[in-house]
């Protein structure tokens, strides 16, 4: 395995070159393995990845701190590819308790992560203004004093929540004043929308295909200025997709053609073998 330090120089490293990158996200280790298997560079995990594996509702609070951190964990000793982390509201509205999420993703092998604005609360799901940029310098903070580099991605989640484009743009160059090293805006889905944001700022952008027009490739991305492309838990929903037309194929019809669909054990034992 490299080094952490090595891990945090590779990751600055794809996001100053020229170009885009996909930014795959896995919820374990066998999903990081079979990424880092195809070529990919880098990895970013997944709340709602996350939460799909432990049977639970994503976005609810009900993955704790301690269970996002140990995923941290398991999926950045998986591979010895970058991974940026999905932490998002650092589980606490005050700034410094929030930051404390980065310390100890940092500490769990993890070279990047994201704090969002999003309070998890639906009667006042976004942080005020001033609140949500206090948050991110309080985070910066916490990053910048770490013995190893992290970079900082602020996401505004306006968007998300069906807000207006231009608050969360105004956001995110709040967040690049106080020092976010990447800036992400989930929710925009059409390249008009995605070339304002990346006009807007002058930190790369990381958009999330989850939310954005699938029709969408990664050079037509990158024309647009994105640096970093993920795509959020839609990797996990098209596992459990499969995984349901299989279970509904045997509880309906009692049918096993499915089989014809999986990965040879073969294939799977080859790529595992890799990281023994």
């Amino acid at each position: 395995m490299i080094s952490p330090a090595e891990k945090a120089a590779r990751f600055r490293a794809l996001h100053e070159r020229p170009g885009a990158f996909i930014i795959p996200n896995p919820w374990d280790a066998g999903t990081a393995r079979l990424l880092a298997s195809l070529g990919f560079e880098a990895l970013a995990t997944t709340s709602l990845g996350l939460a799909n594996s432990l049977g639970r509702v994503d976005g609810t609070n009900s993955v704790s701190r301690a269970e996002v951190i140990e995923n941290c964990r398991v999926i950045a000793a998986a591979t010895d590819l970058p991974v940026n982390a999905d932490l998002e509201n650092g589980y606490a509205d005050e700034p410094r308790a929030a930051a404390e999420m980065i310390r100890l993703a940092a500490e769990a092998g993890i070279s990047g992560g994201s704090i969002e604005d999003a309070t998890g609360n639906p009667a006042n799901p976004i942080y005020d203004f001033a609140l949500a940029v206090e948050r991110v310098h309080a985070a910066v903070e916490v990053a910048r004093a770490l013995p190893v580099p992290f970079l900082l991605t602020a996401r505004a989640e306006n968007v998300l929540f069906g807000r207006d484009l231009d608050e969360a743009i105004r956001r995110l160059q709040a967040f690049e004043r106080v020092g976010a090293d990447v800036l992400y805006a989930p929710g925009v889905r059409d390249l008009s929308a995605i070339r304002a944001v990346v006009s807007a700022v002058g930190k790369p952008v990381n958009v999330v295909m989850s939310a954005a027009d699938p029709d969408l490739t990664a050079a037509q991305l990158a024309e647009a200025g994105v640096k970093r492309i993920s795509v959020g838990g839609a990797l996990s929903r098209l596992a459990l997709a499969a995984f349901q037309r299989g279970a509904r194929e045997m509880a309906e019809r009692g049918g096993f053609t499915w089989m014809r669909d999986t990965v040879p054990t073969r294939d799977l034992k080859a790529i595992f073998r890799e990281f023994a």
